[in-house]
């Protein structure tokens, strides 16, 4: 079996990656009940002789996870090596520092990507040595703050020159509408340019999504209505049955430990047995038909098992629907009025490659595909359920219905850098005789002049920095604007008639 590693950057990259490892072990644990150091375990974690007594038969003496952790800041990093996962990472594979990167790619990116690159090549050589088939790379981080979106895309661009046969897989965490940060639209667009040029596939996440999930999911338990009654082992927001427990929750693990489980169910199929198992690299194969668009939105369901109903084949077809539904996305869009590249559906547990077939064919005439592709499905079948579940699914579609999220986007950074174009020359203003009356006009317009200058100040913290030119955001913006063109493109042949290809009667 191949093995993966993940590379966790900044605070939420960091935060989702503790839970990651600790929701993995408690998977396996209740799986592999006799303790022994399985193919399922070596995709992700080492088996290390802490004790120099040595390893015999297979058996686990110290688990190490296969992981680099990165931080500016060390808060994070400190907090996990003293929490329960402590044991979990391996001392050597950490690089942090205590300044931070104050919100700004460019700091990420341009200073502690230069002043960082040797260590952080060495730290992933290290961990790249300890797998016998290193299949790909698992890069997690936000694209709001500075680190994550700076540093995390800059390592991004290391992985590509220093492994340029091993898949990368980048599960990015968009910023919403309200994000607190103000320069975040800055650093998402400069980051976006980078995932564009350097990722493999990239699972987009939004911030907002996932905490309408999360409401979604409290609505349900505390209804009190009969029959729902749920299963807390599987809740997809449940962060207990690991090592940690529920007092050590974090006011953003729920919503953490979705995006955790939407990687478990992405890697199911490395680390477990099925009829019908699918590799990594299938799904960048089968998944992205051309090298840009290759934004993959996903969807998990169920969300959790009420633990009073049996699974009828009416729930396993509702799984499937939900699959398709906006409000099971990880990010605000609806792909059924939109236009599917392709699709693959990763289902666990107990499901019959017939069901998966029945369900394709029952929704497949309501869902929009490009017409060179109208078959564009691509299944895996794992028998380990998760835990807590009988079966689950993991939807993952190439579907323009991502072209919103990239505009809003685009628009938010459009509002915000052009207005340093606008700011007022005070000066010359207030050499003139002003009266009462314009000197009130006056004095409110200032008001609104604030905002504009607080936005030249951030730009020109951007711009202090060695190396980082205005070219630089008129170059990320333009890669913005080519990939929603793209999209576009793609939008306009939605509806229009599918014409059969010709093809060869082969006469036997």
């Amino acid at each position: 079996m191949a093995q993966s590693v993940v590379v966790q950057v900044g605070q939420c990259g960091n935060q989702i990656g503790c839970c990651f490892w600790d929701l993995a072990l408690r998977e396996h644990a209740s799986v592999n009940k006799k303790g022994i150091y399985d193919d399922a375990l070596k995709n992700f974690f080492r088996n290390v002789d802490t004790r120099g007594t040595g390893i015999s038969k297979g058996r686990i003496c110290s688990l190490k996870a296969r992981a680099v952790l990165i931080d500016m800041e060390e808060g994070v990093v400190n907090e996990i090596l003293q929490g329960p996962l402590k044991d979990v990472f391996d001392s050597k594979q950490l690089i942090t520092n205590v300044s931070g990167s104050g919100n700004n790619w460019a700091v990420g990116y341009k200073v502690f990507g230069s002043q960082y690159r040797d260590q952080i090549v060495e730290k992933l050589r290290q961990t790249a040595e300890h797998c016998d088939c290193l299949q790909c790379f698992f890069l997690i981080h936000s694209m709001g703050g500075g680190t994550g979106s700076g540093l995390g895309t800059f390592i991004l661009n290391v992985l590509e020159d220093e492994f340029p046969e091993v898949y990368r897989f980048v599960t990015s965490v968009f910023p919403s509408g309200e994000d607190d940060v103000i320069t975040s639209p800055y650093n998402s667009v400069l980051a976006m340019k980078e995932l564009n040029e350097h990722a493999d596939c990239v699972l987009p996440i939004e911030n907002e999504s996932l905490f309408d999930i999360v409401s979604k999911i409290n609505q349900m338990i505390n209804s009190g209505k009969p029959g729902t009654t749920v299963k807390q082992q599987s809740l997809v927001t449940l962060n207990e049955g690991g090592i940690k427990k529920k007092l050590d929750e974090k006011p953003f693990d729920k919503m953490n430990n979705i995006v955790a489980n939407l990687l478990l169910n992405l890697t199911s199929s490395s680390r477990f047995e099925g009829s019908l198992n699918m590799d990594l690299n299938e799904i960048s194969m089968n998944l992205v038909p051309f090298p840009q668009l290759h934004y993959l939105v996903s969807s998990l369901t169920p969300l959790y098992t009420l633990a009073d109903v049996n699974i009828p084949p009416r729930r396993l077809d509702q799984m499937f629907s939900d699959a398709f539904s906006k409000d099971y996305q990880l990010i605000q869009a609806d792909p059924k009025h939109s236009l599917y590249l392709a699709c693959a559906l990763l289902v666990r547990g107990n499901v019959q490659i017939s069901d998966i077939r029945r369900n394709i064919e029952r929704l497949k005439s309501s869902l929009h595909f490009v017409s060179w592709n109208q078959e564009g499905w691509k299944t895996s079948l794992c028998s380990v359920p998760p835990v807590g579940h009988s079966h689950s699914l993991l939807a993952l579609a190439n579907n323009t219905c991502v072209k919103p999220t990239f505009m809003e986007l685009k628009n938010r950074f459009l509002r915000l850098y052009k207005k340093k174009a606008c700011v007022f020359d005070i000066t010359s203003f207030m050499e003139r005789n002003l009266s009462v009356r314009s000197l009130l006009k006056f004095l409110s317009f200032l008001v609104c002049q604030a905002a504009l200058w607080e936005s030249l100040a951030h730009l020109h913290h951007y711009l202090q920095v060695d190396r980082m030119e205005d070219s630089c955001f008129t170059e990320a913006v333009s890669s913005l604007s080519s990939l929603i063109e793209k999209y576009n493109e793609l939008d306009v042949t939605k509806g229009l008639p599918i014409h059969e290809q010709v093809r060869l009667n082969i006469v036997i």
